[in-house]
């Protein structure tokens, strides 16, 4: 075993020395019978607002409370992310799959129709109607394979979910946007 495998099973992780048993395609159709919620990622950059759909949110850590999130390097959004000081993350509910589609799409489209979305006073877009979302500044940027990884530092929460019936999230599944059953 080499040094970086002794410390792998030391940590008790066993890590094959060759990853390529499986095809970038397969990996894609395994992943895709994974559910996850959908957020939107939203960000001032020097020009213009930025904002990309991520299905990657986690939250990391209560104390501090760290949030994270991926972005693919081939994003058109990649390089405003790099140079961000902090963003937004918008939880979508399932009345939203309008706004999921349209960051989903050219990033000259996103940001169009002015009446879905106004600035904090830190300058971050905020879409209207979301019933959670948080600002957290940038606190570490991590290359990972073909992403990189975000941690954020959450330092504000806007939820609107004890003003207005909970909406049921918006989960996207197999290629697919869902509303998820049984909540009711």
């Amino acid at each position: 075993m080499s040094s970086s495998s002794d410390a792998s099973f030391e940590a008790g992780l066993e890590v094959p020395d060759d990853l390529s048993g499986i095809t970038a395609s397969q990996y894609r159709s395994a992943m895709r019978h994974y559910p996850s919620g959908v957020t939107i990622v939203t960000l001032d950059s020097d020009t213009r607002p930025v904002g990309f759909t991520a299905t990657s949110f986690a939250s990391l850590s209560l104390d501090p409370p760290l949030i994270s999130f991926n972005i693919a390097h081939t994003s058109s959004s990649i390089e405003a992310m790099l140079d961000a000081d902090s963003v937004v993350v918008h939880f979508l509910g399932e009345h939203q799959r309008h706004l999921a589609q349209r960051f989903s799409r050219a990033a000259e489209d996103r940001f169009t129709d002015q009446s879905l979305w106004t600035r904090l006073e830190t300058g971050e877009p905020v879409l209207h109607g979301t019933p959670i979302w948080v600002r957290a500044t940038v606190h570490q940027l991590i290359a990972v394979g073909d992403h990189t990884l975000v941690v954020g530092l959450a330092t504000r929460v806007h939820d609107n979910t004890a003003d207005e019936p909970i909406a049921a999230p918006l989960l996207y599944y197999n290629g697919e946007y869902h509303r998820p059953t049984g909540l009711d």
